[in-house]
């Protein structure tokens, strides 16, 4: 279901804007990390010269593939794509953390950034309880909200449910291997991490 001017929502798409507003002036190479069916990377081409879609699932690679873009769509495995080390300016990851080992994923993601490029991550992760019942009902109550004005758009890439880590998991291996990435726990059921890799 989309809105009733063809604008997407979902809860994953909701914080597509904080992918793009960190991506770095004068970034010339992306990689979309789980791609889908490539809305982000779409996104990500309008300032990207450059965008590269990687995803496991042939359906999701498909349908990227079947729009009129110049991104470059990749089907297969992130963690073992012959991709050149330090060759991206941007990073992105929406949604897909949780389908890999996180901490092996987000050390590949890493190692895939130029110095000075950015990493941008929107993630699902297992709340705990009962630490987390409070945010979780406000993020229910605002989600529906949400879905009663926009609709509610659903991906055809597979899904993964329950999180295999729990947000504090996630916090705890951002800070380990991401060394002063911003980590943040977002209303509606996501986090996200953000990390400039130093230049030196």
């Amino acid at each position: 279901m989309t809105m009733a001017n063809g604008e997407r929502w979902n809860h994953n798409i909701h914080y597509h804007p904080r992918i793009l507003g960190a991506v770095p002036d004068g970034a010339r190479r992306a990689l979309d990390v789980g791609c889908g069916e490539g809305m982000l990377a779409r996104e990500l081409r309008r300032t990207v010269p450059h965008v590269t879609g990687i995803d496991l699932d042939a359906t999701s690679v498909e349908q990227a593939r079947a729009y009129p873009d110049d991104v470059d769509y990749i089907l297969g495995d992130f963690l073992t794509h012959p991709f050149e080390p330090a060759s991206f300016d941007v990073v992105a990851s929406v949604a897909t953390l949780h389908h890999m080992d996180a901490a092996t994923a987000l050390a590949r993601m890493r190692d895939l950034l130029r110095p000075g490029g950015v990493l941008a991550i929107v993630g699902l992760a297992r709340s705990t309880m009962p630490n987390d019942l409070p945010r979780d009902l406000a993020g229910v109550v605002v989600g529906t909200a949400h879905r009663a004005r926009k609709g509610l758009w659903r991906a055809p890439s597979p899904t993964v449910w329950p999180p295999p880590e729990t947000y504090r998991r996630m916090r705890a291996l951002a800070a380990e291997i991401l060394p002063g990435s911003e980590y943040r726990r977002h209303l509606l059921m996501r986090y996200s991490i953000t990390w400039r890799k130093p230049r030196d």
